[in-house]
C-alpha cells in the first residue's frame, strides 16, 4: 500500500522568450551503438552522484549494443553553468545536458538548437510532471527542455546554536533578527554566511531575494529596478556585511565556503534548498540534525513568502536521425520515470517536478518534510535574480555587492550599477 505525498509545488516562472536563427544538426548513426555523451554536474561530491551513476548505467545494460549514455564529469557548477552557455551561443549543444531556464537561456528554444519533446509528452509522459512546472518549461508551444528540479530556498538555522544563544525561536522581524545576530557574536558565532563569488554570489543572491519580497511583495521583479524595495533590500544586504555580521571571506568567497562555514558550525544561519540535505547529512550530521527551516524575518511589508523556482531543466539536441532521436527519448523517459524520480528524491532530499508516490513504510529525511511544510505554509513564492533578470545583471551582483561594501557605496549607487548592467 503506498500514500501520495506531494514534494512539488506551483512554481510560476516570467520567461522573456526571443527568437533565433540558431540550428544544431543532429549526427546521423544508422547502425551499431548509439552514444549519447552527458556533461553533468552530478558527479563527484554532489549529493546525486551515486544514484544518477546507477541510474545510467541500468540504462546502458538496459539497451547493451544499441544505445549507450556517457557522463562526462563537471564538478564545478559555475564553470559548467559557463560552458553550456557557450556551446549553445556557438550552435553546439551537447546531446544531454542541463541548465537553468531563465530570460536567457529561453532565447535558445528559438530554431532548431534544442529538441522539442512535445510530441512524446502529449503521449501521456507528460503525466509524470507537475503541470506548472511543464507549462513553465513550455514557450511558443515548444517545450524544449523538461522540469526536473525544484528551487526552494528557505533559511536554514541550527538550532542548537540558537539555544546556546538564548535564541528561543527565529526572528519575525528586524529588530529580532538583529538582536539575534547580536547575541550570536556574543558566543562567538558569526551570523549569516554570505558570498560573492561564482558565476550568481548564489547565497548573498538568494538573501537579498528574500528581502526583495519582504519589501516588494510577489511581482516585485516586474516592476524593475525603478521600485524602491531594491534599495531597501540593498540597505539590509549591505548591513549583513558589516559589524561582524557574516565571515571576513564572504568578499570572493564560493558556494563552497558559504555552505563550509555553516556546517562546521562557525556560522548559525546560511540558505540553499533541499538538493543540499544529502551533502550536510552526509559531512555535517550533527548540524544536519539541528538544522531548521524559516521564512525571512519581516522588513518590508510582505512577509511568509518563499523563494522558489525552476532549478533545473534537461535539454537535448535537436537530431535530424530518427534513431538518434529515439535514444534520446529513451533515456530521458527513463530518467525522468517516477521510480527513477522517487531514488534521486530520497537519495539526495531534492525537490523534483516529476511526481511519484512514496509507499506508506517508507520514511522521508525529516529536513526533506520541513522543506514540503516550508513550501506548503508559504504565502507566496518569488523568483530568485537569475530566474528574473538577464545573465549580465546577475554576474554584475558580486561586483555591486563588493562595492558596496568596500568602496562604501549606498544602496542606490548599488542598484544603479545593477541597473547599468542590464
Amino acid at each position: 500500500m503506498s500514500t501520495k505525498r506531494s514534494i512539488v509545488f506551483f512554481v510560476v516562472v516570467a520567461l522573456l522568450f526571443a527568437s533565433t536563427s540558431l540550428f544544431a544538426g543532429g549526427r546521423a548513426e544508422t547502425t551499431g551503438e548509439i552514444v549519447l555523451t552527458w556533461p553533468s554536474i552530478w558527479v563527484g561530491q554532489d549529493s546525486k552522484a551515486d544514484v544518477m551513476e546507477e541510474i545510467v548505467a541500468e540504462f546502458n545494460e538496459m539497451h547493451a549494443g544499441s544505445i549507450r549514455v556517457i557522463v562526462e564529469p563537471q564538478p564545478d557548477y559555475d564553470g559548467y553553468e559557463d560552458t553550456i552557455r557557450t556551446r549553445l551561443a556557438a550552435g553546439q549543444a551537447p546531446d544531454i545536458f542541463t541548465f537553468k531556464l531563465s530570460p536567457t537561456t529561453a532565447a535558445y528554444y528559438g530554431g532548431n538548437l534544442l529538441m522539442d519533446f512535445s510530441a512524446e509528452l502529449a503521449q501521456g509522459w507528460g503525466d509524470n510532471f507537475n503541470q506548472g512546472n511543464l507549462q513553465a518549461s513550455t514557450i511558443g508551444g515548444a517545450t524544449k527542455s523538461l522540469p526536473y528540479e525544484i528551487g526552494f530556498t528557505p533559511i536554514w538555522y541550527n538550532q542548537d546554536i540558537f539555544n546556546e544563544a538564548g535564541i528561543d525561536r527565529f526572528p519575525e522581524t528586524m529588530d529580532e533578527f538583529w538582536e539575534a545576530a547580536d547575541k550570536l557574536k556574543a558566543i562567538g558565532v558569526v551570523p549569516t554566511s554570505q558570498m560573492t563569488g561564482g558565476t550568481n554570489s548564489w547565497t548573498s543572491m538568494l538573501w537579498y531575494t528574500h528581502f526583495l519580497g519582504s519589501f516588494g511583495g510577489p511581482d516585485v521583479w516586474e516592476r524593475g529596478f525603478d521600485d524602491p524595495a531594491f534599495e531597501q533590500a540593498a540597505a539590509v544586504l549591505k548591513r549583513l556585511y558589516q559589524d561582524g555580521n557574516t565571515t571576513r571571506d564572504a568578499i570572493g568567497a564560493d558556494a563552497g565556503v558559504s555552505g563550509g562555514h555553516y556546517q562546521a558550525g562557525r556560522t548559525a544561519m546560511f540558505i540553499n534548498g533541499a538538493w543540499y540535505i544529502g551533502n550536510i547529512r552526509d559531512n555535517s550530521p550533527e548540524v544536519y540534525r539541528a538544522t531548521q527551516l524559516a521564512p525571512a524575518p519581516k522588513a518590508g511589508n510582505y512577509h511568509g513568502h518563499q523563494v522558489g523556482w525552476l532549478h533545473t531543466n534537461l535539454a537535448a539536441a535537436h537530431t535530424n536521425d530518427p534513431a538518434r532521436r529515439e535514444a534520446v527519448i529513451k533515456f530521458m523517459q527513463h530518467l525522468t520515470s517516477p521510480e527513477n524520480a522517487r531514488r534521486v528524491s530520497l537519495a539526495a532530499g531534492s525537490l523534483l517536478a516529476v511526481e511519484f508516490e512514496i509507499p506508506a513504510d517508507v520514511e522521508l529525511d525529516p529536513l526533506q518534510q520541513q522543506f514540503i511544510q516550508a513550501g506548503n505554509e508559504a504565502e507566496f513564492l518569488i523568483d530568485h535574480m537569475e530566474a528574473s533578470m538577464p545573465v549580465d545583471v546577475v554576474y554584475e551582483l558580486g561586483q555591486a555587492i563588493g562595492a558596496m561594501v568596500l568602496q562604501d557605496l549606498s544602496p542606490a549607487e548599488f542598484v544603479d550599477m545593477l541597473r547599468a548592467a542590464q
